[in-house]
């Protein structure tokens, strides 16, 4: 019995956690400023540059751009991520190969 009761405790816990974990999309009135991010050398012709990119993290955005990234398959294009305005506010629409 005792060992039934610790099962279920956990998987409210393992369940709990991933509920307060899921992703929920942000909103922002004002877009955060763009860092000025200095392109290192290309580290072979089948690197792609990735500009700006935003990823949600503790309930606001960070910058998470400006670096070189080699396609995941050959002829794979970077769609750039952008900003979408709604009317609750912009929200980040990230980038991904194509």
């Amino acid at each position: 019995m005792k060992n039934v009761k610790k099962m279920l405790v956990m998987l409210c816990i393992v369940l709990g956690s991933g509920i307060y974990s899921a992703s929920a999309q942000i909103y922002v009135k004002v877009r955060p400023v763009v860092p000025v991010v200095a392109r290192v050398e290309r580290p072979s012709p089948r690197h792609v540059w990735i500009d700006e990119e935003w990823e949600p993290r503790g309930g606001a955005y960070v910058f998470v751009g400006g670096h070189w990234a080699e396609p995941p398959r050959p002829h794979a294009m970077w769609v750039p991520g952008h900003w979408r305005a709604t009317r609750r506010g912009d929200m980040w629409v990230p980038g991904h190969w194509r």
